[in-house]
């Protein structure tokens, strides 16, 4: 099956160029495949993102150049995500970054309840949101201590939305995804107000 691109070619006959600017759905293509940069990535890439935001360029993605990019994002009025992305990229006035220059951490493989894991099928927006809180991690536990696991509850919002034993690090992944999903169809990405924006 031709693309786009290539019918148009063909159509247009030898000696006529066609520009992928004309080509909507080569442009959605191309874009697709540019690399993103996220919390936890490392490399020339994120150097580059940290020198334009003016922050330390030590080239470790982490939870500073997030709120850094987050900050930016509003500024410019582009979705506050925290991703570099096609558009983060092109306002910050950098070339499409090469996959050499980052370093992709090993990210966990989702788990689904069959695994003992946590549950399938959660919204997109909370995925991200245990993404940014804690990469996932069901046992993370904040440095201060007050915040615990997947989704960062403290003991008392744990309490509240119907969370079982005392330490949220403590139960279960699933356990935790349905906890937090009771909050979020509840009040959405209010309480997670440095991810969930």
């Amino acid at each position: 099956m031709l693309s786009l691109a290539a019918a148009t070619l063909a159509l247009a006959g030898p000696g006529t160029a066609v520009s992928l600017a004309d080509d909507p759905a080569a442009q959605a293509g191309a874009a697709a495949a540019e690399v993103t940069l996220r919390k936890g990535d490392r490399g020339r890439a994120v150097s580059a993102v940290q020198r334009k935001l003016r922050i330390t360029p030590d080239g470790v993605f982490g939870p500073a150049t997030h709120r850094s990019v987050k900050r930016f994002q509003r500024r410019k009025g582009i979705t506050a995500d925290g991703i570099v992305g096609p558009i983060t990229r092109r306002e910050l006035k950098l070339r499409p970054f090469s996959s050499s220059s980052v370093v992709h951490p090993r990210r966990k493989k989702r788990s689904t309840p069959d695994s003992g894991g946590g549950l399938a099928n959660l919204p997109e927006a909370l995925v991200r949101i245990a993404e940014c809180e804690s990469d996932g991690d069901p046992e993370a536990v904040s440095s201060s201590g007050r915040y615990r696991g997947k989704y960062q509850f403290t003991r008392s919002t744990w309490k509240i939305w119907g969370g079982r034993g005392e330490d949220p690090a403590k139960a279960s992944e699933a356990h935790q995804d349905r906890v937090a999903l009771r909050l979020y169809r509840a009040r959405g990405s209010a309480p997670w107000p440095s991810c969930g924006g």
